[in-house]
């Protein structure tokens, strides 16, 4: 969850530190892990078994520090916890909304306090790691219990012939590749319309060649490493399947350094819908750009798709955004915009993609955080 927070306040923040270098303090390369245990019931636990794994720095292979690894025992500690803190009577029961609000707000101090630090460590480790398997998906999603949840996407990026190709093209780089193309709702089937179809995989290769690949802690790096090993080899696969059904490899594919899990920006043209790279999450910086001719055409082609997250829309032509952004099948749809996120617009998928808009916005806080009550009342006469 808290990887989630942060992978979105970072979100913003890489948005502003290309013109703010002078004002972000020098990172620390080496930050101290003061916590590596289990936090349940406001109290740090070993695990019960006793039993710790290595979190390793995907930049160098390395292990940054062993921590607690929680099993059956330690969930049900924290279930029981959980439990009663909500009981009748319990302090957390009997305390007023306002001051509830005054816990979250010191919360929320408290991150913004450690704003940097939260962030070294989040580059040391790497980003969130998204490992669910689609079966998964499916079968905690049938579990007859309230829950929320975000399970990933396949999102259609869709440029039109009208739209302006230079921030078209820099946003669609920019919607695939942000966090080394480990991202939720990376945009990662684009469709460009025939009659640009050329020079846009032209600029778009041209711009993935320029993008630097390097040390996370620097401020000029636009990419770090995968996550880990498990992932980098899983991305390296996918391209490999893709030359084998007969996509043209246009640039990258390789790994990017010769220790650590980097991989080199990979775009892929004359990608079709049935191929594995345009059906599954590759979840890595591997752009697939398909052609398309119609608006009803892309429309029937982006909701062919068993996820249903996000998507996005580049043209000049609003009514042409309507039409597409009405008949797309996605939580959230961006029109000439991608990855821009406000704290008053509720965030989640259609289909394989989640239940329910699991974070921003009052939709979201009402739906998922807050539980209705009917209450009923004889009165012995009706005045009004």
């Amino acid at each position: 969850m808290l990887r989630a927070v942060f992978s979105r306040t970072l979100l913003q923040v890489s948005r502003i530190s290309a013109c703010q270098h002078s004002t972000i303090p020098a990172p620390s390369l080496h930050p101290d892990v003061h916590y590596n245990k289990i936090f349940i019931n406001n109290e740090w636990h070993d695990a019960v078994s006793k039993k710790t794994f290595p979190t390793i720095n995907p930049a160098t292979a390395e292990v940054i520090c062993q921590v607690a690894e929680g099993e059956k025992a330690d969930v049900e500690k924290a279930v029981k916890a959980a439990k009663d803190a909500f009981k009748l009577g319990s302090p957390w029961r009997r305390m007023d909304a306002s001051h509830r609000g005054l816990l979250l707000s010191r919360l929320a101090d408290c991150i913004e306090r450690d704003a940097a630090y939260l962030a070294e460590l989040e580059t040391l480790d790497n980003s969130k790691k998204y490992t669910r398997s689609n079966k998964d998906n499916y079968e905690i999603s049938s579990n007859l219990k309230k829950v929320t949840l975000e399970l990933g996407g396949k999102s259609p990026n869709i440029i039109l012939s009208d739209a302006n190709m230079a921030e078209a093209v820099e946003q669609s780089h920019f919607a695939l590749f942000f966090n080394q193309g480990q991202c939720c709702c990376a945009g990662s089937r684009t469709y460009v319309q025939e009659s640009i179809y050329d020079e846009f995989v032209e600029r778009s290769v041209e711009r993935a060649k320029k993008r630097t690949v390097g040390d996370p802690f620097d401020l000029n790096t636009e990419q770090g490493p995968q996550v880990d090993e498990e992932q980098f080899q899983k991305i390296l696969g996918y391209i490999s399947s893709g030359k084998r059904d007969g996509a043209k490899l246009m640039c990258g594919g390789e790994a990017a350094a010769d220790h650590g899990y980097f991989i080199q920006p990979t775009i892929f043209r004359d990608v079709k819908d049935d191929m594995t790279i345009a059906r599954e999450e590759i979840f890595g910086p591997v752009m697939q750009i398909l052609k398309f001719k119609s608006l009803d055409e892309v429309i029937e082609r982006a909701n062919d798709s068993k996820y249903g997250l996000a998507a996005a829309v580049f043209t000049q032509n609003i009514d042409k955004a309507h039409y597409i952004s009405n008949g797309l099948r996605a939580g959230t749809v961006w029109i000439n915009c991608y990855d821009v996120f406000g704290a008053q617009a509720p965030f989640g998928g259609y289909k394989a993609s989640g239940i329910g808009r699991r974070e921003l916005g009052e939709y979201g806080l009402r739906q998922e955080y807050t539980e209705v009550k009917t209450v009923t009342i004889k009165v012995p006469q009706k005045n009004s």
